[in-house]
């Protein structure tokens, strides 16, 4: 071989090897770039953990904060208020009730038909009204002069052009806390959801809603003023009088359930005909330190408005599962370059709302189309590999399955509280040696709307009490429960007036 063909040998490995080097250097980058990746998700999941022994400390841990909230106030993080509603819709319930729904920005309004004779509902109608948003920040009589009138014009088109000439009852669901003072009345503590009208805060608010009815020619009174979950566990407990509570699952989350009036010890020498008042739990603001905390959700609590509260409703609520996958997805970026250029993108908060992450989750396309699409049109992401779309399902599932497991946690503690989670004894929930059949109503879009959401809290239940005593209990979707059941309630108490 000449010089020159020796040359060219030397060049050629040397260009050979340049290669090689430069293949296994990106190789090696790639393996630590996943690597980095990996130990992100891994080091989230476990935080994220939910075994059963821990579930069922988070149970009991339910369990002790509903008796000290019940002692006394202030003695716990749940406040367990007062409804006064201790009468139920039994189904003798006759006639047309009217019902309003106030819950956040919209308002409906509803028609309810009853036949009495057994429960039967035989029609019933909804509208449903958003409020203009100048109005969230205005007054007391312009906010409540605008239901009234959206309330009157629904009743005009039911009745021919008519309004009643006869004062009527009305149900009224207002879904912001309220210190009840009656089962028809109750003043505002505080607005969320946006409303700023500080003229209505320690104002009744039903009062407030009768004056503006009057002035506007509607001859009505309220019979029954109630926030969601009551009004859900009354229309549940209408159509199954196995039904001893309710939860509401969507942007925020509160339950209440059947108490023993004799159980309510801060109000001691409280008599009621029944025997049992509906307690309004607020659990969105229960906390355990048996709750499966992350970095991601003291990072989330600490820059949000109300720091330090509703630490539960912010593990399980739709208003904070997408912002915590998108804050996991961001320290992704930051560890990797799996996002490319759009990664910035992922730092804005609440870019990616929970409508979307449940549907990245239950993508079941073999290449995750709509993932691939709701993060392009999200986040500007193009191209994105099929193993990158699997990270951000794997972290939807993690999300998901702690806030569906942690909400189930919290349901037995309610059935648990009061004796209906089969453990052992007639008091605990069985009946003769058997199981008691119990029935939670459930509304709102997380549980009934995201498959996956409702499948994990199932098979929570199950993990949780085991199969013969999950099987009694029954997770009961309730339709426009709030609303209706305002109306049940209304009719209930028109009849013991």
């Amino acid at each position: 071989m000449g010089r020159v063909g020796l040359g060219v040998a030397v060049g050629c490995a040397v260009v050979t090897c340049a290669i090689a080097a430069a293949l296994v250097g990106r190789r090696a980058r790639s393996w630590w770039r996943w690597a980095r990746v990996v130990g992100v998700v891994g080091q989230f999941e476990e935080d994220c953990a939910t075994p059963v022994w821990k579930l069922r400390q988070v149970v009991d841990a339910m369990v002790v904060e509903m008796h000290a909230g019940l002692a006394s106030d202030g003695g716990s993080k749940l406040k367990m208020l007062l409804t006064f509603v201790d009468t139920l819709p039994d189904g003798d319930e006759d006639g047309v009730y009217y019902a309003l729904d106030l819950r956040g920005t919209s308002c409906r309004v509803l028609k309810v038909q009853l036949g009495g004779s057994g429960p039967k509902i035989i029609n019933h109608k909804v509208e449903q009204q958003q409020i203009p948003e100048e109005l969230v920040s205005s007054t007391s009589e312009v906010l409540f002069d605008f239901i009234a009138l959206t309330l009157k014009e629904f009743i005009e088109r039911e009745e021919n052009g008519q309004v009643p000439g006869s004062k009527k009852e009305l149900g009224f669901t207002f879904s912001f806390p309220i210190r009840q003072l009656s089962v028809s009345s109750g003043v505002l503590i505080k607005w969320t959801k946006g409303f700023t009208i500080e003229d209505v805060v320690g104002k009744d608010v039903s009062q407030c809603l009768e004056e503006a009815m009057s002035k506007n020619g509607l001859h009505m009174q309220v019979a029954a003023l109630v926030n969601d979950p009551v009004g859900t566990l009354a229309v549940g407990h209408y159509d199954d009088a196995d039904t001893v509570a309710a939860v509401i699952i969507g942007d925020g989350t509160n339950a209440c359930y059947i108490e023993r009036s004799d159980a309510i010890i801060k109000y001691q020498g409280l008599l009621t005909d029944s025997g049992f008042m509906i307690v309004n739990m607020e659990w969105g603001n229960f906390w355990s330190s048996h709750l499966p905390r992350t970095s991601y959700d003291i990072a989330l609590d600490d820059e949000s408005p109300n720091r330090n509260d509703q630490g539960y409703e912010k593990m399980i609520s739709g208003m904070y599962l997408g912002e915590i996958v998108r804050r996991v997805l961001h320290r992704i970026a930051e560890v990797s370059e799996i996002f490319g250029d759009s990664a910035h993108h992922l730092s804005v908060p609440f870019i990616l709302r929970t409508p979307l992450m449940a549907a990245m989750h239950e993508d079941d396309s073999p290449d995750l189309r709509e993932v691939g699409r709701i993060l392009e049109e999200s986040l500007q992401t193009s191209g994105l590999s099929l193993k990158t779309k699997m990270i951000v399902v794997r972290v939807c599932d993690i999300v998901t399955r702690r806030a569906a497991r942690l909400a189930a946690a919290g349901i037995i503690g309610i059935l648990k509280k009061i004796g209906r989670d089969g453990s052992g004894g007639v008091a605990s929930g069985r009946t003769k040696g058997k199981p008691r059949r119990t029935v939670v109503a459930i509304e709102r879009g997380l549980y009934t709307n995201y498959s996956m959401f409702r499948v994990y809290m199932n098979e929570a239940i199950t993990d949780i009490l085991g199969e013969e005593i999950a099987q009694n209990v029954v997770l009961r979707i309730s339709e426009d429960g709030a609303g209706i059941g305002a109306a049940l309630l209304a009719a209930a108490y028109s009849s013991k007036r």
